[in-house]
């Protein structure tokens, strides 16, 4: 990466790039690759937050080189701190109630952050702000710093940017699609949307935006969201996939229990099953997903985890999800449960995962597409029911466990163990695998030199370094 750097590596060392993630994991997890991806260009990253979650961003990094970790400079921002109630396991509802505490917190970082931003224009001769749509009223003062700009990381995909975009200036969405989606104000949560509501004022302030996503995905999408009427006079780019695609060498390290027994399954023989950090499952709907995995015959990893709290480091009580009597001791050399953090990317890339049962969040969408691993789409709130039908419809590199549903009624085993039977044991299954596999193996040549992907993020390291 040190082409550009080579033409104006003076330029660049005068750039100083701040990134400023919405403090929630998917969004901490993308910002932080990025942070990693800009600073092998040579230029100076600073990762900002408060001292919680830059801790969770630094222990949960999955498949990041510790070395990349070593060239960024994080900076703590001291802001209130606020819990999340505890998850019901009675409740139905899917909203990510946890994310309210994250939205609190963020209202009163705009000071802070402005004082470190200020502080950092006065010794470098150029601040590039790298922020998350969802804090944008944070970083709303960049505008009254005279070397400072700052860019918005879209870290959903350009389809449901475009669909929400669309929706929201009363037009129609130029593709012809199988069924009407839901308005995004019934998947979340009234607090959520006027948290996001809030940020539409600020957003124009923005120079341009950057998308955790590819041209060889998502192009027609990412052709509205350049439109004059939508962007105005703001560049895009589509650098993604930005999860790493090469991992550290394991050979000295003992690795985690899943992987260590993924080692020793057949090739695209193990569906992974994971619901991401935003999620908690009610225990009628653990009961029912565990049957449903025992009654598919098929291999399994199951991430079993509640939603994250605001302090994830947090000693107070926990919910131990309760499975049926006798199901880890039945299903013993079949599948495991694992209840700990676990590393997402690695498992996807494993030559013997075969297929994953996600809740569509986009980085989950991205990083399985990107491995080649088609997806069971189990769609929970907010932008997931679109990357569901992104997936499954449109890309064709999954099937549906269940539409969208918000009445919160509990998919059944049989429902689950037919889905996964036929992903994981089917011709129909097999084709939408080889489909997934050639798509994430172009994919991952887009982010090679000289790729799609890779030639746009060195448009926007030239951008902002020229």
């Amino acid at each position: 990466m040190g082409s550009l750097l080579d033409q104006n590596d003076e330029a660049a060392h005068e750039v100083a790039v701040i990134m400023v993630p919405f403090p929630s994991q998917g969004h901490l997890n993308q910002l932080m690759q990025l942070s990693c991806l800009i600073s092998n260009y040579g230029l100076q990253v600073h990762y900002i937050g408060s001292s919680i979650h830059i801790r969770q961003a630094r222990v949960r990094v999955n498949g990041l080189n510790p070395q990349d970790l070593s060239k960024i400079h994080f900076h703590d921002i001291p802001i209130p701190y606020f819990e999340s109630p505890p998850p019901n396991p009675d409740s139905s509802s899917k909203f990510p109630v946890q994310l309210q505490p994250a939205c609190d917190a963020t209202l009163s970082q705009r000071q802070p952050v402005f004082e470190f931003l200020r502080g950092i224009a006065k010794k470098s001769k150029r601040v590039v702000v790298i922020h998350d749509p969802l804090m944008a009223a944070v970083v709303q003062d960049v505008v009254s710093i005279p070397n400072a700009k700052s860019y918005v990381f879209n870290c959903l995909s350009a389809f449901a940017l475009a669909a929400y975009t669309l929706g929201k200036m009363g037009k129609r969405f130029p593709f012809e699609v199988p069924k009407e989606f839901p308005p995004f104000e019934r998947c979340s949560s009234d607090d959520i949307m006027n948290f996001a509501a809030l940020q539409s004022e600020s957003l124009q302030y923005r120079a341009g935006d950057i998308y955790n996503s590819s041209r060889l995905i998502e192009s027609p999408y990412l052709d509205i969201m350049a439109n004059r009427e939508i962007a105005g006079d703001r560049k895009i780019w589509a650098i993604g996939p930005i999860i790493p695609t090469n991992f550290p060498s394991r050979d000295n390290d003992i690795p985690p229990k899943c992987l260590q027994w993924l080692d020793q399954q057949g090739p695209s023989s193990v569906i992974y099953v994971s619901f991401g950090t935003t999620t908690s499952l009610s225990d009628e709907e653990i009961k029912e997903l565990a049957m449903g995995l025992e009654q598919s015959g098929q291999k399994f990893i199951w991430v079993l985890r509640d939603a994250d709290k605001g302090d994830i480091f947090s000693t107070g009580e926990t919910r131990r999800a309760e499975l049926p009597k006798g199901f880890e001791e039945r299903v013993e050399g079949v599948g495991i449960v694992v209840r700990d953090w676990a590393p997402q990317p690695e498992i996807l890339a494993h030559p013997a995962t075969g297929g994953f049962m996600s809740h569509c969040g986009w980085n989950s969408c991205i990083e399985s597409v990107t491995m080649g691993v088609p997806i069971a789409a189990w769609p929970m709130h907010s932008d997931q029911p679109r990357n569901g039908f992104l997936i499954a419809e449109i890309m064709k590199v999954g099937i549906v466990v269940r539409e969208w549903d918000p009445s919160g009624e509990v998919v059944k085993a049989s429902t689950i163990a037919n889905v996964v039977k036929k992903l994981m044991a089917s011709e129909d299954g097999e084709t939408i695998r080889k489909r997934a596999e050639k798509l994430g193996a172009a994919l991952r040549r887009s982010t090679e030199e000289g790729g799609a992907s890779r030639l746009e993020l060195d448009s926007f390291v030239a951008h902002i370094t020229m």
